[in-house]
């Protein structure tokens, strides 16, 4: 009866230690689950961030693109596209913050908690150990004890049998009497031994389940109550990472809806006006052509030829005219230099702009050779630092450079002023210009010429003086000979640039010496036999091997 309690007992602690290790190793791997969910959401925030920069980036203003900027609606999409990147920071802090602050802490303390339950259960399976030994001395102590008190029953039982026959001897009898005696004091000591050995597994038990296993078990209810305050913590600490940035996350937004006030669209409007505004004259009135006064002319040679000569002339100019200048195409060729395919007003713009550069090139120039200027009088008062003559060569290149840019501006001002008025015709190329400008002085005009009857046959706008004024002039460009042929040679158009990656010394016929790093331009693609050609001013091209230089070709070359 009492090995049945003591066996219910012990099983039913047992199984309670069992679910208490099963619900501690649930609850580890529930932190481990979670700490595993916070990583995937720190990834999603870094993916979108990722996402929401590159999409910032592919709509940023190329190049190209830059004059845009002049309009305040570009510039909002613009600063929209600049705060989104902002934007894409902070959900990058969240994901850092949630590494550092819950997913590194839980995995340190994953580590913890799992040695701390490990210690734990190791306590508790060794004081069942030693619970469980206690029990099986016992069980040992109590069979020997059965056994014994059997034998002296048999061995009591014997000598009594033994002295109650007459013909069994008396030494016989002495001798059962003697070992019913001993078995009787084995079965006492059995006795002593198992009631002593009860009374000790009794206290031990009470030890294990009244001392050991509660203190075991408190110290795993506080871990897991740990665990669960660190789950809270944690949880906490989610919310937080987010509420941080909400509130740079509300600038951003703010900042978006501050540059979409700051649009203009009368403004905007007013810049579209002045980019595109022509300069044209509106045309006047189409005069009545009455073609019915011929019939009421006397009939006659005279008249008929005259009237024959005034109908080809008036058709002439009526075709001239035909085109009004809102209807004018634009030129699909490749655009001349001076911009003469483009309307007065942006003509006159994109000259202006042109000087600009060019005057912005010619300063750069000027600062380069003051410095090496100094350079050489610091050379001259002190020849330990340098041969003054050194710089010679670079001073003439950048001299040279200088005269070329002030050529080219003097050039672009010319263009200039005769868009602004300052002068009748264009005066490039010079020597053609001059006789035309001298043709047109010598020769009444004929006709008042407007702005739509200098229209080129594609309906694009160009200066040239009317077939008329050219024709006059053929017979003195004819007497003029070689000079004006060379003259009136057009430069090869340019379809991009290159930089030289090495020296080449071009010592064939045809070739061109290069420096390594130069700037070039390039004017016909290699064509299959390893050589491009390149122009480095107006007097200097040649071929070089493609081999040696990067091409960076304009972008209607390339869909030419």
């Amino acid at each position: 009866m009492v090995e049945e309690k003591m066996g219910g007992c012990w099983s039913q602690t047992k199984d309670q230690f069992d679910n208490l290790e099963k619900h501690t190793q649930w609850g580890i791997d529930f932190v481990e689950k979670y700490t595993k969910f916070v990583k995937e959401r720190s990834e999603i925030e870094l993916n979108y961030a990722r996402q929401i920069r590159n999409l910032s980036k592919k709509y940023q203003p190329k190049k190209k693109e830059e004059d845009d900027n002049k309009y305040t609606w570009c510039r909002a999409f613009h600063s929209t596209l600049n705060e989104l990147n902002d934007y894409a920071g902070q959900h990058e802090l969240i994901a850092e913050n949630m590494m550092s602050q819950i997913i590194a802490e839980l995995t340190r303390y994953t580590q913890e908690i799992k040695t701390e339950r490990k210690a734990h259960f190791h306590d508790g399976r060794k004081a069942q150990q030693q619970v469980e030994a206690s029990w099986k001395q016992l069980e040992a102590c109590k069979r020997k004890f059965e056994r014994d008190c059997k034998e002296a029953d048999r061995a009591q039982q014997y000598f009594e049998k033994l002295d109650a026959d007459i013909n069994v001897t008396k030494a016989d009898v002495e001798k059962a009497r003697q070992q019913a005696q001993m078995r009787h004091q084995m079965a006492s000591d059995s006795k002593n031994e198992y009631s002593s050995y009860l009374q000790k597994f009794n206290q031990e038990q009470n030890e294990h389940y009244y001392t050991i296993i509660p203190n075991i078990f408190q110290k795993i209810q506080v871990m897991e109550e740990k665990r669960i305050e660190r789950m809270g913590e944690s949880l906490k600490t989610f919310a937080e990472v987010d509420r941080q940035i909400l509130p740079i996350i509300g600038k951003c937004l703010d900042g978006i809806t501050q540059v979409a006030e700051s649009i203009e669209p009368k403004n905007d409007s007013s810049q579209v006006i002045e980019s595109y505004k022509s300069g044209f004259e509106p045309p006047g009135d189409v005069e009545f052509e009455d073609y019915g006064q011929a019939m009421k002319r006397t009939v006659s040679e005279t008249s008929l030829s005259n009237s024959r000569s005034d109908n080809k002339a008036d058709r002439s100019s009526k075709g001239k005219s035909k085109t009004l200048w809102p209807f004018i195409k634009k030129n699909k060729g490749s655009n001349p230099e001076d911009f003469s395919h483009l309307p007065p007003e942006q003509r006159r713009k994109k000259l202006q702009a042109k000087i600009d550069d060019i005057n912005k090139d010619i300063q750069k120039e000027m600062d380069q050779r003051d410095a090496l200027t100094k350079m050489k009088e610091v050379y001259i008062k002190n020849p330990q630092m340098g041969d003054p003559n050194s710089v010679d060569p670079r001073l003439a290149e950048i001299a040279q450079n200088i005269e070329k840019l002030q050529a080219e501006a003097q050039k672009f001002e010319g263009w200039l002023a005769e868009v602004e008025g300052r002068m009748p015709v264009k005066s490039d190329p010079p020597k053609r210009t001059s006789v035309l400008y001298e043709t047109q002085n010598s020769t009444p005009p004929t006709n008042n010429n407007c702005a739509q009857d200098r229209e080129s046959p594609d309906g694009s706008y160009t200066e040239e003086p009317s077939s008329e004024v050219q024709s006059k002039v053929q017979p003195e460009t004819a007497e003029s000979g070689d000079e004006f042929d060379d003259a009136d040679e057009e430069i090869q158009p340019t379809i991009g640039t290159c930089k030289a990656l090495y020296p080449f010394e071009g010592v064939n016929e045809g070739t061109i010496s290069v420096a390594e790093g130069e700037l070039l331009y390039v004017i016909e693609e290699d064509k299959g036999d390893g050589w491009t050609r390149v122009r480095r001013n107006e007097e200097e091209e040649g071929y070089v091997p493609t081999s040696y230089v990067e091409v960076f070709l304009d972008s209607n070359a390339k869909d030419s």
